[in-house]
């Protein structure tokens, strides 16, 4: 099959959605498939490169030029409209690559939209987070997850989150070109049930596939012991945190549960200060800014326990796999797709996001239990095969097949959809 992949950032602009983008399409092009990536070009990347046989073609966008649109120079991210200078340049990428399946990934999409009938491709779209529904994407509504949209809350959500004169206009539009995209997607993917229910797939009898998240097979094996980076930790047994140090990814929660204990192992945080990171930290507590993906993976497997508190019903979470990879038992927040990955009492703890009291009850069981600590960080690499690529690719390879031949059932995840919508922590 002919694929060409829709994301607003690729290598080295990279994250979370951006490695996944990166890992399927050279999964596809080992697989036998042509693929190309359109993706927006930010300052010092060349125009056109070849990545592992993926063609990536940068395109530039009149948003971009606006710079005042963005808070962060090196990500500049599509806007949730048609770009003009945008289409454009797809009309001619399509018109090189001539695909049977454009997958995309993000608001890019929404540039690619009027050339749907025109490219004659079949359209799958991953929903990695909740933007088909919200324009800051993250279904939170002031301080706690958002019970659905509305077009006035939305406008109002929206200019606090990023400011009257962004705020109004992002949420409108999004509002609009969302309901165009429903119409126009022939499959959409959502990573998790979470994200499915949220994003109002079930509701609106949409076409759905859930397709998590996934790792490569060697994840394990891509761990530098002797990165540089690991002097700065300590011995080997201490708790690990990776992510945005935010109160929405529980970091709040997770120091006050930390400052409660007597006695415990250092507790090391991977990631980077956001507005409301606290200013200081407890006793013990060890903060990384940002680490090369590489050092992640072996700080995991030096740690004792991952932790993954969010307060928000995060879509995924590829940090607890990874975490998992390394054989370490997981104590994540039972919401959104984090119940996915950790299945709670065999290989890691769940509890319900922002309860301290509960997340130190799930320390202590742990700290002071090594036989299980090393059960479920068994249990939990075994669980990993259901993350990786083998497992993962040829169920996206069906599901374009599917979309080719208009073959595919509409929530094929039908006989969960009841369970899910009735849990609580939803």
């Amino acid at each position: 099959m002919r694929i060409l992949m829709l994301t607003q950032f690729y290598w080295p602009v990279i994250g979370g959605e951006e490695l996944l983008v990166q890992d399927l399409s050279i999964e596809l092009v080992r697989r036998g498939h042509e693929v190309a990536v359109a993706t927006l070009w930010h300052e010092g990347l060349a125009e056109f490169e070849l990545d592992r046989g993926v063609r990536v073609y940068r395109i530039r966008g009149l948003a971009q030029r606006v710079r005042w649109l963005f808070t962060e120079p090196g990500r500049r991210h599509a806007p949730p409209w048609p770009d003009p200078e945008v289409l454009q340049a797809l009309r001619w990428v399509i018109g090189q690559e001539r695909p049977e399946i454009v997958h995309a990934h993000n608001w890019l999409v929404y540039s690619f939209l009027p050339l749907k009938l025109w490219s004659q491709a079949r359209l799958v779209m991953t929903l990695h987070d909740y933007s088909l529904v919200c324009a800051q994407k993250r279904l939170i509504w002031q301080g706690v997850p958002c019970s659905g949209p509305g077009l006035t809350k939305c406008l109002a959500c929206a200019s606090d989150h990023y400011g009257l004169m962004k705020g109004a206009p992002v949420a409108l539009s999004n509002w609009v070109m969302s309901a165009v995209e429903r119409a126009a997607v022939d499959m959409y993917l959502p990573v998790s049930h979470a994200v499915a229910i949220r994003s109002g797939l079930i509701d609106n009898h949409l076409p759905f596939e859930v397709i998590p998240n996934f790792v490569p097979n060697d994840i394990s094996e891509r761990i530098h012991e002797s990165d540089p980076h690991l002097l700065q930790l300590p011995k080997e047994g201490y708790l690990l945190f990776v992510g945005d140090l935010s109160r929405d990814k529980g970091i709040e929660a997770l120091l006050h549960a930390y400052a409660d204990l007597v006695n415990p192992p250092p507790l090391v945080l991977i990631g980077r200060r956001c507005a409301d990171t606290p200013s200081e930290f407890p006793r013990n507590v060890i903060f990384l800014d940002s680490w090369p993906h590489e050092a992640v993976m072996a700080a995991w497997r030096r740690s004792s326990i991952a932790l993954a508190p969010s307060t928000w019903p995060e879509p995924f979470g590829i940090v607890v796999i990874e975490a998992m990879a390394a054989g370490r038992p997981v104590i994540a927040s039972r919401t959104g797709g984090l119940p996915d990955i950790v299945v709670d009492g065999e290989t890691g703890l769940l509890v319900p996001p922002g309860d301290q009291g509960a997340l130190r009850w799930a320390l202590e069981r742990l700290l002071v239990n090594r036989e299980l600590r090393e059960h479920m960080g068994q249990a939990g690499k075994r669980r990993v095969a259901e993350f990786q690529a083998s497992r993962v690719v040829p169920r996206v390879e069906q599901i374009y097949q599917a979309a080719l031949a208009k073959g595919y059932q509409i929530g094929t995840t039908r006989q969960a959809d009841e369970r899910y919508r009735n849990a609580e922590e939803l």
